[in-house]
């Protein structure tokens, strides 16, 4: 089982959350998922990366919602969704889970939107045939797993700092303003001060980070990467 600790609480840590007004709680594959829909017309949903939630898509979504049902939710692990088991907390396995929150919903895509491991998430789902969607577009998507010796070392780190209960309690301790800052920096993002504060409200959840390593631990792009040449629905990447 997963050590998810201290949990984001959309009582508490939710009160000023992006669109709250929008926020629902959806049952699905034995989770229950924290989703926000906007808007009317064809389905449009989004897909967060490693380490964030629904915030990320905060200024997106109303300008989608201009022309289409826009629906974004925090994965598993992630956020204020329940994190599975960590056998669960796979590609495959978040795509099934994220399939099946859809199917709950009646959601039938014409467009799946994700961002870095989120485009992941999304083209898992389309080429184990669990939705149609008319196109998939990828923000600075991560597909690829990392070259020569760096791939097996950082999947092994991710395990050993997973393993450890005190890691995303330390992690969390420590998530001060600067060091969010920092750490977001560090991954090449530019983000306004209102995105930080709530990266920062999750990193001090000790649940959100171990989510966030569970799913660094289990992730494995070879199958993606090979799948791919067999992909038919249009994709798009934008860098």
């Amino acid at each position: 089982m997963i050590p998810t600790g201290d949990k984001p609480d959309f009582a508490t840590d939710g009160r000023a959350w992006p669109h709250r007004d929008k926020s629902r709680f959806v049952a699905a594959d034995g989770l229950t998922f924290h989703v926000q829909t906007l808007g009317g017309g064809e389905d449009i949903v989004l897909f967060h990366g490693t380490g964030a939630a629904t915030h990320s898509f905060r200024a997106l979504m109303p300008l989608l919602a201009q022309t289409h049902r826009v629906t974004a939710f925090d994965l598993p692990g992630h956020g204020f969704t329940d994190t599975p088991i960590f056998t669960q907390m796979t590609l495959p396995g978040v795509a099934r889970a994220s399939a099946n929150l859809l199917s709950s919903l009646e959601i039938s895509p014409v467009a799946l939107v994700g961002h870095s491991a989120g485009v992941a998430v999304a083209l898992r789902m389309v080429l184990d045939g669990r939705v149609r969607p008319q196109v998939v577009v990828g923000f600075n998507a991560a597909l690829k797993p990392f070259a020569g010796a760096a791939g097996p070392f950082f999947s092994a780190l991710a395990k050993v700092l997973f393993v450890n209960p005190m890691t995303p309690r330390l992690f969390s301790a420590s998530a001060s303003r600067r060091r969010v800052e920092g750490l977001l920096r560090n991954t090449g993002s530019t983000v306004d001060g209102e995105t930080v504060d709530q990266y920062r409200t999750l990193f001090r959840r000790s649940g959100h980070v171990s989510g966030a390593l569970a799913m660094m631990a289990g992730w494995d792009l070879t199958p993606l990467r090979r799948d791919l040449e067999r992909l038919q629905t249009p994709l798009v990447l934008v860098a």
